[in-house]
């Protein structure tokens, strides 16, 4: 199973727009971050976690083809908007099994309403939905879905085997932290360095690494506030920052 990630940035991306602080304005690769997607292969299948508000962007610069699902973390604007260009997969392709919470499901109905009419325009996107409720198997892999809360709302967490997703939240109940031990892999939020009210702060981010003890851990949805080379000196020696185009292969 290999991982690819998408995107590793916050809901603005980095650079942020008129921005000029030293991670903006950085001629590192590294600190370039399209909206937070990463993309799972097993056995020449394509799994998309979030179709960021980048995700065209991101689907052309890794040729990407085929989509066997979409799962959604929740239906926030940078983690969703992204929908509405997988439809040229779907037109080649057929209609995509999308995958969300009940939550999420009422937030992308009310962003989405035209994909639901019952008679609706021929170009809008052909999904199969389904709402979570417990494990389900998806291209050979078991797809556990956990609950984390950003703020006050609860978003989905994903583990898939040895790899887990963990993005946009500030808490993980202990329920989920049990089903989140004995990870090759996990990709977990971390936004900056103060504190934020939805995001866990890197600090926060750590101390959950440190509690989880996965083989390796690399952090996502990062916020202009980190700088990639100047971070990466003082992170534990299985913690890194993930970046835009970086494929991790698990298992």
């Amino acid at each position: 199973m290999n991982i690819t990630f998408l995107g590793t940035g916050t809901s603005v991306g980095v650079p942020s727009v008129g921005c000029e602080c030293d991670t903006c304005l950085s001629d590192d690769p590294r600190d370039k971050r399209l909206r937070t997607s990463v993309l799972v292969e097993h056995q020449g299948q394509n799994i998309l976690i979030d179709a960021s508000t980048d995700f065209r962007q991101q689907a052309l610069r890794i040729g990407l083809k085929h989509l066997a699902a979409i799962l959604f973390t929740h239906s926030h604007a940078d983690h969703c908007f992204g929908l509405d260009d997988t439809r040229p997969i779907m037109f080649r392709d057929g209609a995509i099994p999308v995958y969300a919470s009940e939550l999420t499901w009422q937030g992308l109905k009310r962003i989405f309403s035209y994909v639901f009419e019952p008679a609706g325009y021929p170009g809008v996107p052909r999904i199969v939905p389904h709402s979570i409720e417990s494990d389900f198997s998806l291209v050979g892999l078991n797809v556990e879905p956990l609950t984390v809360i950003h703020g006050q709302l609860p978003v989905t967490a994903f583990r898939i085997d040895r790899f887990a997703y963990v993005t946009d939240c500030n808490f993980i109940p202990d329920e989920s932290c049990a089903r989140l031990r004995g990870l090759d892999l996990l990709v977990i939020d971390a936004l900056r360095f103060k504190k934020h009210p939805t995001h866990m702060t890197l600090e926060q981010s750590l101390g959950y690494i440190e509690r989880l003890e996965p083989r390796r851990a690399l952090l996502t949805h990062i916020s202009h506030d980190i700088k990639h080379a100047e971070t990466s000196e003082h992170l534990p020696e299985n913690v890194e920052i993930a970046y835009d185009g970086l494929v991790a292969e698990v298992g």
